[in-house]
């Protein structure tokens, strides 16, 4: 992707500078594993960090140069993009949009959804309404998904931006106010579909923010279709235990990850994205 003098947003918390330290305490090395397969999901890995109890003092900001600099000022270029983009989509609705924070570390950091680790993955905390990233998942998402580029990188930003775009309608309070009123292979299934609306959402931004802050290259959308699909469910699980459940998938397959950032991107309607109630994608799976 070619920036077209995008801005850098400075509603970022670079706390990449406090080089780690703490511990995971009362987790034991099963929430870790737990918490790993989390972060390969995509996901917002807070109910698995909040069994942790975090010792970390506040991290600060790097005093220098730093080699994931470059990362940083990409996706601080990113959220601003997404900035831009849905204060003028909620203004079209005559809403307002709040802007997130997101928050950069290395190795771990606390969150309003417990303790943030790099072993977490990038994840949207609805409790402090920020986004959190160990900008070092840039390579994982390279090397271990292989799913390189700079639009892969974008399209998981724009996937928690999401998350907060679904706190600000509402829809996120209400999936989880049924937390406790359905089983947990029912709320599996509800659990799919916010994460596919995320999908939709991150398509919606690139539909128009390509031409204003960014133009598509040569193999950038595949980047990021590399990207959905490898993080899905199926693959996932296949990756991790050999077969694949969806009774237990939590994030959608990779191909119902594919068609509805797909659609985001072809229609930039956020009125086409209501996956819960749609199931024209019922044969992805």
């Amino acid at each position: 992707m070619r920036w077209l003098g995008q801005r850098e947003s400075d509603n970022v918390e670079d706390r990449r500078g406090g080089g780690g330290g703490g511990l995971l305490v009362g987790g034991g090395i099963g929430t870790v594993v737990i918490a790993v397969i989390v972060m390969l999901l995509g996901g917002d890995p807070s109910e698995i960090l909040n069994q942790s109890s975090p010792s970390q003092q506040a991290a600060q900001a790097p005093s220098g140069p730093q080699p994931d600099d470059d990362a940083a000022s990409f996706t601080r270029k990113v959220l601003g993009s997404t900035e831009d983009i849905w204060t003028k989509l909620f203004a079209d609705q005559g809403a307002q949009y709040r802007k997130p924070t997101l928050v950069m570390f290395r190795q771990m950091t606390q969150s309003g959804c417990g303790t943030a680790s790099e072993s977490s993955g990038p994840f949207y905390c609805p409790g402090d309404q920020k986004l959190y990233i160990d900008l070092s998942f840039y390579d994982e998402l390279s090397k271990r998904f292989g799913a390189p580029g700079d639009f892969a990188m974008a399209y998981v930003v724009a996937h928690e931006v999401g998350h907060h775009v679904q706190k600000q309608l509402g829809i996120m309070d209400k999936v989880d106010a049924l937390r406790e009123r359905l089983s947990e292979r029912e709320y599996n299934k509800v659990s799919v579909r916010l994460e596919l609306q995320a999908d939709f959402f991150a398509g919606v931004w690139a539909h128009h923010a390509q031409g204003k802050s960014f133009d598509f290259e040569p193999g950038d959308v595949e980047e990021a279709l590399t990207a959905a699909n490898a993080i899905g469910d199926d693959r996932i699980q296949e990756q991790t235990q050999g077969r694949v459940v969806p009774d237990a998938f939590t994030h959608g397959s990779s191909a119902q990850r594919v068609y509805w950032f797909k659609k985001g991107l072809k229609t930039g309607d956020i009125n086409q994205g209501d996956t819960f109630n749609s199931r024209e994608d019922a044969n992805l799976q």
